[in-house]
This record gives C-alpha cells, sequence and structure tokens, in this order.
C-alpha cells in the first residue's frame, strides 16, 4: 500500500475512485457539492506532482444503463471550476472514448469518466469490467469512503489489478484514521450519542460499542422502543415492538459493561407529525394515547450537555428528534453545540450518518467538531466491527 504524501506521481496516469453521488435539482445543477468539494485535495496532490487524473464515480441508481439526468457530465463545470481547469469527458466509463482519451492525457491534465452504473456488471462486483477500468491508468487510488462498504468492480476489484501501485486518497485516509483512532484509541470519558428512527439499524453499533464507551446517550425516534420495553406508555411514538427483548438486552448488557446509558425523561409530543401540530411536554413514559414524542425536552438536554461537555472522546450518529420540523430541532441543536463546545475544549468529535451531518451543517458547527464523515452508512458498518470490501482492497 502506497501513500498519497510520499508517492511520485510525476509522469503518472492515476485512476481515482471517487464519490460524486452529488444530488442534481431538475435543471441538473448541484445542490449540494460536499463529496466533490472533499475530493479536491487529492486530484489537486496528483496534479501538483506532475501526474494526471482518471475519475470514476456513480451517481444515483440508473435501473436500464444510461439516463441523462443520472450523466456525470453535469458536473464537468463545477469541476473545472473549482480545480481550474478544463476537465475532460468521457461518455463512456470503458468504451473506445476513455480508452483514447486516457491514452492520450498528459501530466496535469483530468479525465472524468461516464457514470459506472450505466453498466449492472459495475454493482456485481464484474472482473472483466474492474479490468476495463484498470487498463486505463497506472496506479488505483480509492478515494471514496462513502462506497466502501460495497463490493463493486470499481471499490473492491479494480485494486487487484495493482498490486503495487494503489493507495487510498485523502479522504479514506481521514476517514479510517479517524474512525480507528475513536474505536481503538479513544480518550476517556468516550461518549457515544445514537439518535434517528429506528433501533434495528443500530443494534450492531451498540453492541460493538459496549465494551469501549463509557456513556451511551440515546435519543430520536429509538428511544421510544427502550421506554415502551420497559412498561413505558410512548402513546403513537415509533416503537419496534419486535425489539423489546434486544432492548431490555442492550439495558442489561450496559449495566454488566459498566457503561452509563441515558435515556431521556421528557419528551416534546405533538397531536400529529407536523411542525404546526400543538405541543406539550411529557415524561418518556407518560404520553398520552393520542400524542407522539418528536423531540427530547428540557431536562434531558440538560443531562446529555453535561455528559458530553465533560468527555474526550465523542461519536455521534443519529438526530434527537425530527429536527428538519424547526418547532422539535431544539434537542439536535443542542447536543451538536454541546459537542462543538466539547470539541474546543480538547476532546475528538466524530460524527456521521447523513442527519447528524446535515444537523452539524445546518448550524454551521463543521469547523467546530474534529472530523464529519462522508460516508454514513460506510462509516456505521466500520463501527459495527465489520470488514469494508474498498478499505480491504487496499490495505489487503
Amino acid at each position: 500500500m502506497k501513500n498519497i504524501d510520499t508517492f511520485n506521481f510525476l509522469n503518472k496516469k492515476i485512476l481515482v475512485r471517487v464519490d460524486f453521488n452529488v444530488p442534481l435539482n431538475e435543471k441538473y445543477e448541484i445542490t449540494d457539492t460536499t463529496r466533490i468539494d472533499a475530493a479536491i485535495p487529492s486530484i489537486k496532490k496528483i496534479i501538483i506532482g506532475g501526474g494526471s487524473v482518471i475519475l470514476m464515480s456513480h451517481l444515483g441508481r440508473p435501473k436500464e444503463g444510461p439516463e441523462e439526468k443520472f450523466s456525470l457530465k453535469h458536473l464537468i463545470d463545477y469541476l473545472s471550476e473549482q480545480l481550474a481547469i478544463e476537465i475532460k469527458f468521457a461518455d463512456d466509463c470503458i468504451g473506445t472514448s476513455a480508452k483514447e482519451q486516457a491514452a492520450g492525457l498528459q501530466n496535469g491534465e483530468v479525465l472524468l469518466l461516464e457514470n459506472l452504473r450505466f453498466y449492472k456488471e459495475e454493482t456485481k462486483g464484474d472482473k472483466a469490467f474492474a479490468e476495463k477500468l484498470a487498463s486505463l491508468g497506472d496506479v488505483y487510488m480509492n478515494d471514496a469512503f462513502g462506497t466502501a462498504h460495497r463490493a463493486h468492480a470499481s471499490t473492491a476489484i479494480t485494486a487487484q489489478f495493482f498490486p503495487e501501485n494503489k493507495m487510498f486518497g485523502y479522504i479514506m485516509e481521514n476517514e479510517v484514521k479517524s474512525i480507528e483512532n475513536v474505536l481503538n484509541n479513544a480518550k476517556k470519558p468516550f461518549t457515544a450519542i445514537l439518535g434517528g428512527a429506528k433501533v434495528s439499524g443500530k443494534i450492531e453499533i451498540i453492541n460493538n460499542l459496549l465494551n469501549k464507551v463509557d456513556n451511551l446517550i440515546v435519543g430520536g425516534g429509538m428511544m421510544f422502543t427502550f421506554i415502551h420495553a420497559q412498561g413505558g406508555d410512548v402513546g403513537k411514538s415509533l416503537v419496534e415492538d419486535e425489539l423489546f427483548e434486544l432492548a431490555l438486552n442492550t439495558i442489561e448488557g450496559a449495566k454488566e459493561q459498566n457503561v452509563n446509558f441515558y435515556l431521556p425523561t421528557d419528551t416534546v409530543i405533538a397531536d400529529k407529525f407536523d411542525n404546526d401540530a400543538d405541543r406539550d411536554l411529557a415524561r418518556v413514559n407518560n404520553i398520552p394515547e393520542e400524542w407522539m414524542g418528536l423531540d427530547i425536552g428540557p431536562e434531558s438536554i440538560e443531562k446529555f450537555i453535561e455528559v458530553i461537555e465533560n468527555s474526550k472522546t465523542i461519536l455521534w450518529n443519529g438526530p434527537m428528534g425530527v429536527f428538519e420540523m424547526e418547532n422539535f430541532a431544539e434537542g439536535t441543536k443542542a447536543v451538536a453545540e454541546a459537542v462543538a463546545r466539547a470539541t474546543e475544549k480538547g476532546a475528538f468529535s466524530l460524527i456521521g450518518g447523513g442527519d447528524s451531518v446535515a444537523a452539524i451543517n445546518k448550524y454551521g458547527l463543521k469547523d467546530k467538531v474534529s472530523y464529519v464523515s462522508t460516508g454514513g452508512g460506510a462509516m456505521l458498518e466500520y463501527i459495527e466491527g465489520k470488514e469494508l470490501p474498498g478499505v480491504k482492497a487496499i490495505k489487503g
């Protein structure tokens, strides 16, 4: 495994798997450039080092071959602007256009290939398809952490054709380093904050964290499964009945591992799922029949802030309430600000998962936390203890 900072890129064609799966509006304009922006340093490093760059990515989930709305050509203008050079574009990722343009690429030039997922072979992890991609470059770099948990051709198979010349880009390197730092070298007290709608997506994370954390804070819709499992009345709040036993086992497991397990004690309730609904405060285990909890209450916020601000390592995944609605955003905002204050005092904070990242961005705190993960699903699987195909392909 080579290193991006020490590798000599001069006269080399670098095949880079990026994650340019960005949202586009109906005019095919990019509405959130975060993923492209994150990849710019790796691309610039190659260009400054005297190499050329062949970028490959997916965009969306095309069903049957090429579709206009999923074409990567819509990204050319923004990418050209960010790199201050004219980006070349191949209207196919493995066809004649790609081969000829890759072959003629000069040092300092950048070629963007068309959407990998216009071929079903990409998601199937097809070896012949991966080999065709590999034939375009001299060196393989994976900088697409958001897809590292997928065993796709471009993320897990192409690297096999570069046994000596493969490496992480800066995104992959920083993601892996940050997650391993939290999982294996966490300073104490270590606090994990989990939120979001459902327990079902977080069980393996909880199980993998119980022997690592000092404090586990649970909020969001998933809290009501834990409350109801203990006999609490949660009204019409979101509950996963089939996970009661698992929830109780988790509470018991936390006790056995001497982990402080924090559930909210109060909640902001509403008579319907609507920002303009009638609101009230209730104890989490005493919600009226026709009402539902949509955020954590002030007492819970105060407690959670205290725990977070006294932590040295913080992992946050999932909001505390329906923060997209302004009237139910207070808990998520308070937690985000507490994480930022703890970071300012020297804590290491890792934020991951789409909604947590959205919250950090919404409240302008991206630069006030240690690391914001670009790959929700990949980060969660890494924390669950799973081996990511995209990481393994490079590390071996």
